[in-house]
Formats: C-alpha cells, sequence, structure tokens
C-alpha cells in the first residue's frame, strides 16, 4: 500500500508541475522553440496543451537550451 501511495504522489507532483509548465509554454515557449507557431491561435495552444503537461521534462530542456537545435 505504501508503494501506491508513493507512486500516486510522484504522479500527481509530475502532473502538477506539467500543469504550471505547460500554462508558461503554450503563451511564451512555443513560439520560441517553433517559429511557425508565432501568431497561432487559441485553437493551436489548447491542442498542445496535454502533451506539453505530458512531456514537459522534455521540452523545458529544449526551451532553456534556446528552442532551436
Amino acid at each position: 500500500m505504501l508503494w501506491a501511495e508513493l507512486l500516486t504522489g510522484l504522479l500527481g507532483l509530475y502532473a502538477g508541475a506539467g500543469v504550471l509548465f505547460a500554462l508558461a509554454f503554450v503563451i511564451f515557449g512555443a513560439q520560441r522553440i517553433d517559429a511557425s507557431a508565432h501568431g497561432s491561435g487559441l485553437a493551436f495552444r489548447l491542442f498542445i496543451f496535454p502533451g506539453s503537461v505530458a512531456l514537459w521534462p522534455l521540452l523545458w530542456r529544449h526551451w532553456r537550451r534556446g528552442g532551436h537545435s
């Protein structure tokens, strides 16, 4: 039971950090990583939000490095 509670807590922390990151990313970061996202509308930003929550560590690293590889 302890392991299940620990795992649930860690997943909650991961998801919470992902939501906070995704809010900033869809507003500011997406256009820095991909120039074609500049000027995109609300529908696009809502579309990328769930993926940004799930993949936030990868996107954060890419955004932190300046966006373009």
